[in-house]
């Protein structure tokens, strides 16, 4: 019989992370478009920037129809969170009043998220933007794929620091640490050391 499990954070109730997932508002608007494969992941990060953001939301799908309605949500400039030669390095908001961003940040493997651009041609079509200085991913579970790669939580929270800066997002990461670290613990300190230590 399956173990019961918290409809918000959809972890197990003796895990449940609500009481660490802290409400922030922020200038940004952050919509997730997560690969459908993504949701039966373990660590879900998506789900809880989504449920740690007040402005932020997240869609499950791989091609989204309602697309142009969310690109031209008033009072935002829509941009994807994506690497490439086109990208522009986030910096912070100036003085001005610039419109706030619409962050769109597509979660999934790298093949994956390539594939939900080609297949929703006005993401494709959208500015990029990415990260200048990406902090090393506290993610100690998987070895990233190549150097700079982050969680898509560490992703918006590095973002979040950079664009509203002096405001930090740092308390959004609080429930993936106890995540990972309630991980290690499952497996034991020796396993981990073994398999995931540093070499």
């Amino acid at each position: 019989m399956p173990r019961p499990r918290c409809e918000r954070c959809q972890r197990p109730l003796a895990h449940c992370l609500c009481p660490l997932i802290p409400h922030l508002d922020s200038r940004t608007r952050v919509i997730v478009l997560q690969h459908p494969s993504e949701t039966a992941h373990a660590l879900n990060t998506a789900r809880l920037a989504a449920l740690g953001l007040v402005n932020a939301e997240l869609r499950i799908g791989e091609v989204f129809d309602d697309l142009a309605t969310l690109l031209t949500t008033p009072g935002y400039r829509p941009v994807l969170l994506f690497p490439g030669d086109e990208a522009e390095v986030l910096q912070a908001y100036g003085q001005g009043d610039d419109l706030p961003l619409l962050l769109i940040v597509p979660d999934g493997t790298w093949r994956k998220a390539r594939k939900m651009l080609y297949l929703n041609p006005q993401l494709e079509a959208l500015p990029r933007v990415t990260l200048g200085a990406v902090l090393p991913s506290r993610y100690r579970l998987r070895k990233a794929p190549e150097p700079g790669a982050v969680s898509t939580l560490e992703a918006i929270v590095q973002a979040l620091n950079v664009l509203e800066a002096p405001a930090g997002f740092d308390a959004l990461l609080r429930p993936f640490e106890a995540l990972i670290d309630g991980q290690i613990a499952a497996m034991g300190a020796e396993t981990f050391e073994r398999n995931h230590g540093q070499g």
